[in-house]
């Protein structure tokens, strides 16, 4: 390997831009970056700093339509031309100038990490800016325009590739790209998230398990509303590492939605930065165990756009460059000063983590009937697993 990691990134990812008031704020992914900066995670990704192309209309058709791509260039050019079709000019998906430019580049990094991850010129790729997990085929959806995770592995089974899996702990279902890969065993989708009984999109069940020929290749865990650390990691570890390692993916693609946190106005978990950090290092380790090394990490959603996701996202930097962040490092002061000067904001975080010391108790210690959190988990194992030749 020439590089253990690279960073995805290019300044124009943060005209993906809804408009005000959007929960979707491109602050978000401008702070993230100069948190990163600020504390020589750039420098450390040994790989470099990498900007790519946007993606062509022959990479956003491995998973797109062409008539959605040319519906979104026309708003793309004249937002005043959306009218609701195709999903674009929604309340979740308005039409804003240059949609498609910055759609297709957010998929371009995406798709670039993918080929570097698979090629060995680095072992890990990150693109913080990408994960919109929701966009269809034929659809914008849940402020996803280009599915940038379903386009980057779409390409990796174009390169040759033959096992894949995604993992979304996003803390909404990765719908589009289980959608995407439905019928197809080679990719192993999955997903961690609030329960569809409570939140967008309303899928996500346990009994989601993959279509003819692909049974077993799609996992849903659907968390009850106020899961913390505890049951979130319980989760996570009771079901992932089990079936990353009897698909024995020859990539991991990782969605890193910032949302499931406890300060999420979008959602209903109770999830800290410190739990998120240590299920990225889980990856990682699982990355390096079973698929080579090979790993792309991409972010999501995430709507607590300075005091979480520029924290959250700059630790999977870290952790991927091979120099976490010490979660008790204080956060530098001009990193607090770009925050007042770009959103007004005076109480920023001051240090990189949540100050919680999160634990959990491994599956094997036993299942509590009354849990509710226990009997999500047990439905997506006794769902799965059998069919993957496990036991439940």
């Amino acid at each position: 390997m020439s590089g253990r990691a690279q960073l995805m990134w290019d300044e124009a990812v943060t005209g993906y831009d809804f408009g005000p008031g959007h929960p979707m704020d491109p602050v978000r992914l401008a702070l993230t970056m100069r948190l990163i900066e600020a504390l020589g995670v750039d420098k450390a990704a040994s790989g470099g700093v990498v900007t790519a192309p946007a993606a062509g209309d022959s990479t956003l058709r491995l998973v797109h339509r062409q008539d959605y791509i040319d519906a979104v260039r026309v708003v793309s050019a004249d937002p005043d031309r959306a009218t609701g079709s195709y999903g674009i000019g929604t309340m979740d998906d308005p039409a804003f100038a240059g949609m498609h430019e910055a759609s297709a580049l957010i998929a371009g990094q995406s798709v670039a990490g993918a080929e570097a991850v698979w090629r060995g010129s680095v072992e890990h790729a990150v693109n913080f800016a990408g994960g919109l997990h929701h966009a269809m085929p034929g659809g914008a959806s849940g402020f996803c325009v280009y599915n940038d995770a379903s386009l980057a592995i779409a390409r990796l089974l174009e390169l040759g590739a033959e096992r894949i899996v995604y993992v979304d702990v996003d803390v909404h279902h990765g719908d589009g790209v289980q959608a995407a890969f439905w019928e197809d065993p080679r990719v192993l989708t999955i997903s961690l998230h609030e329960h569809p009984r409570t939140l967008f999109p309303g899928t996500g069940w346990p009994e989601e398990t993959g279509g003819p020929g692909a049974e077993g290749s799609a996992v849903n865990v659907a968390l009850p509303p106020g899961t913390g650390d505890s049951g979130w990691l319980r989760a996570f570890h009771a079901v992932v590492p089990e079936l990353v390692a009897d698909h024995r993916p020859q990539v991991l693609v990782t969605q890193h939605g910032a949302d499931t946190h406890m300060e999420d106005p979008l959602a209903h978990l109770a999830v800290s930065l410190d739990a998120q950090r240590m299920v990225m290092a889980a990856l990682h380790d699982l990355a390096h165990e079973h698929a080579d090394g090979r790993w792309l990490a991409l972010g999501g959603g995430g709507y607590a756009v300075i005091d979480v996701v520029p924290r959250s996202w700059t630790h999977l930097a870290a952790i991927a460059a091979g120099t976490p962040v010490d979660p008790a490092t204080e956060i530098p002061e001009d990193w607090r000063l770009q925050v007042h000067h770009l959103t007004g904001d005076v109480n920023a975080p001051r240090r990189m983590t949540d100050g919680i010391s999160p634990s959990y108790a491994h599956w094997d210690a036993g299942y509590d009937p009354a849990s509710a959190l226990d009997q999500a988990v047990r439905a997506t194992r006794r769902a799965v697993f059998p069919s993957r030749g496990l036991l439940p």
